[in-house]
């Protein structure tokens, strides 16, 4: 087995998960990812192998299996040192308001945002407590600010906040982290602006830095945005 730390990345086929597996990798740290499109996550682990170790598993983050699945091949790598809960959905498209808002829809999201992050951590934590490790998941200023329309979002990333304090607060010898990385340039930040161009947000690789600062940093486990980490 390599001597280089192994990172779990959820949904490292495009956007912010690309970028931060682009920045592990040239940090000298292993990569386990996936992607719900067997083709498009084998394009960009072809384009990050010559960077480093990168194992591309194409899947479903709601599936147990496939969770477990990650987790055994990280175990097969090495020391499993981060998990980073990355892969999410914006829900139901054009953002409906609350009055508007179908349950299922808002399942569906939870199902995606908040509850696949908790299976991964439970799976994955007798690791991560045997390395001290750490775990990153990836919130909005969804979960703090009132944005009319973004409902179903916003109350699963104000639930997946609630989550990593509390893994923080039971599990001290894993560090937890929400990481707000801010407006980027995405697919799903376009499709919460259809037609728009965000083209004045920045690229993911900007804030996909502090992925690194808090991985291999000794901050406290807490809330967290990229640019105050990048910026200090």
């Amino acid at each position: 087995m390599d001597k280089k730390p192994v990172a779990i990345i959820t949904g490292i086929s495009r956007g912010f998960g690309k970028a931060v597996a682009e920045v592990l990798l040239l940090a000298n740290w292993q990569v386990v990812g996936d992607g719900r499109n067997p083709k498009i996550l084998k394009e960009t682990v072809a384009s990050l192998k010559s960077k480093g170790t990168i194992e591309g598993i194409p899947g479903d983050i709601t599936n147990q299996s496939h969770l477990k699945t990650l987790s055994r091949k990280a175990q097969s790598l090495g020391n499993l040192k981060l998990v980073v809960n990355n892969a999410g959905t914006l829900g139901p498209t054009p953002l409906p308001k609350l009055t508007d808002l179908k349950i299922v829809d808002l399942g569906k999201t939870l199902q995606i945002n908040t509850f696949a992050p908790l299976q991964l951590i439970q799976i994955s934590l007798p690791l991560l407590k045997d390395s001290k490790g750490v775990v990153i998941n990836i919130t909005s200023d969804a979960a703090t600010g009132d944005y009319p329309t973004w409902g179903a979002y916003s109350i699963t990333k104000v639930a997946l906040e609630k989550l990593t304090s509390l893994f923080a607060q039971e599990e001290p010898s894993v560090r937890f982290y929400s990481l707000d990385p801010g407006d980027m340039q995405t697919d799903m930040h376009q499709a919460a602006y259809p037609g728009e161009d965000i083209s004045n947000r920045p690229e993911p690789a900007v804030s996909a830095p502090a992925v690194i600062k808090l991985a291999e940093g000794k901050l406290p486990s807490g809330r967290y945005r990229a640019i105050d980490l990048i910026e200090n």
